[in-house]
Order: C-alpha cells, then structure tokens, then sequence
C-alpha cells in the first residue's frame, strides 16, 4: 500500500479509537440514546442530499439502520454511561469479527477454520477475565451491553453480505436516517423528555463540537475514506489495519480517564486481541508458517 494511504488508514484507525474515549465524555451528563441520535442525524444531514441512495431493498436499508444504530451504538453508548471503560469497549466490539464468522456459518453455511476457531477460544477466555476483573473502570453490566452491541454490529454485517454489492458508504449515510428517531424515542422514554430538553437546549459548545466529532469525523470523513482505500486497494490489504482500532483506543483512554490494566484486566485484554489477530490473520500466516510443498 502506498505510504498515502497507509498514512490516512492509520489516521482513520485513530480517530475511530480516540472516538470511544469521546463517547464516554459525551454520555456523562446525557442520555445516552439521545447522543447516539445526535450523531446519527448529523452523519446523515446534509450528506443523504450528496450521496445517491445505494441501491438495496427498503428491508435491508432499515434492518441495517436499526442493527447498527440502535443496537450497536446504542447499546455502547449506554454500556459506556453504565460503566464500561472507552478503552475495553473498543477492544470487545472487534469481538464482531467472531459474531459474523458463526452468524455466516449458521445461515450461510461458511465454514469456520482452525485458526479462526482457535482465536475464538483464546477471545473468550479473555473476556472471561475481563469479566471476572469487573468493577471499577469495567463493570459487567457494562460488558454485557457491549457484546450485545458487537452482535448487532454482526448481524449489520451480514445484511451488507445480503445487499450484493452495493455502495457501502451510501449504505452507511442512507441507514443514519433510520436511527435518530427509534433512539429519540427511547431516550425520552428512559431518560424523560425534560433531560431529552435540557441536554438540547442547554448543552455547551464541548458538547456539540464531540457530536459533530462522532457524526462528521467518525462516520462520514471515516466510513468515505475506509471505503475508498477499500475499494483502491482491496479489503485483504485495509481491513487487518482495522486492528489498531482497540490499540489506539486503549492508548487514549489511559491518555484522557487514567484508565488502569492491573493483571487480569491486562492479561484479558491481551487473550482478546491475540484471539482477533489470530481470527483475522490466522488464514495468512499458514501459508508462510508451513512448509513448502
């Protein structure tokens, strides 16, 4: 890959992992359903006037819409304001990568490799760990939430498999419609409609610069320039980069909420991304490890 677009996967990869450190600070003194709205409807307006609709049935646009915003992000922005730490957080959503390779090998028939399998059971047991350490920055409830979010992150997935092709940041930007209102709603009947207006109207310039940083910066400037890199160079070469995801999120949440790794936290963490490694690069490192034929 050329150093240009190496340079602009890793800032990509950076500003998706800064993101949940800013998630956790935008959910501190708001509903978190209706911050997940916000971003939604910033990446949607105005860009849905820019981007053609992709071409896709109405079923898979709104099963998309709703499987990535409310279940994905709104299940991790509540698990976030819950108690999950921005920097865990980041490191179990990879943990979709597993949730799409069963869900594809339950209604698709794919099969699952060794080394898939392998970093599957070193992923778990890691979250195990993780689950057993729970409390403090890390709470169960909160890494409950966060593997479900992941789920709804595979069944997003499949759906984009299910589209045949179409543009999939036309998908992303088209689907942002969908979730502001279900969120909304929700947000008002979780949180009231008084804390729904107070955080509207009351809100400082912080808060709006983070929504605009979610919506615009994590959403539109990163799912355009991930799926051009995408589609110049192939997904072989510029998903793996998505590795570093976690890395720079764990970075910055030590940076920003002195966010701790005593040993079993560590030790989880550590199963967990070598599990994903292995899952992701398990295919490419036979060939190299084996023996020449």
């Amino acid at each position: 890959m050329p150093a240009r677009s190496l340079l602009l996967a890793l800032l990509i990869t950076f500003i998706w992992g800064v993101n949940f450190v800013v998630i956790k600070w935008s959910v501190a003194g708001a509903s978190p359903l209706l911050v997940a709205a916000l971003r939604f409807a910033v990446a949607a307006f105005p860009a849905v006037f820019f981007v053609p609709r992709p071409q896709v049935p109405a079923r898979i646009l709104w099963g998309y819409g709703l499987a990535v915003g409310v279940v994905q992000f709104g299940l991790l922005y509540l698990a976030v304001q819950l108690g999950m730490s921005a920097g865990v957080a980041s490191l179990l959503m990879q943990t979709q990568a597993f949730f799409t390779a069963l869900l594809a090998a339950r209604f698709l028939g794919e099969r699952i490799t060794p080394p898939q399998m392998l970093g599957m059971t070193l992923a778990f047991g890691g979250m195990a760990l993780i689950g057993l350490a729970a409390g403090g920055d890390v709470t169960l409830v909160g890494l409950l939430l966060t593997l479900v979010a992941a789920l709804g992150w595979a069944f997003s997935n499949l759906l984009v498999r299910a589209s045949g092709g179409a543009n999939a940041f036309a998908l992303v930007i088209w689907s942002s419609l969908i979730a502001p209102l279900p969120l909304t709603l929700l947000a008002g009947l979780t949180a009231g409609w008084g804390s729904v207006v107070h955080t509207l109207t009351t809100s400082g310039w912080a808060f709006w610069a983070a929504v605009l940083f979610m919506g615009l910066g994590n959403t539109v400037l990163g799912f355009g320039v991930w799926s051009l890199l995408i589609q110049r160079h192939g997904a072989s070469r510029v998903a793996p980069l998505s590795l570093l995801v976690p890395v720079f999120g764990m970075l910055a949440s030590a940076v920003f909420y002195h966010e701790g790794f005593p040993f079993l936290k560590l030790l989880g963490a550590g199963l967990v991304f070598g599990g994903l490694v292995l899952h992701v690069l398990g295919g490419r490192m036979r060939p190299v490890l084996s023996p020449a034929d």
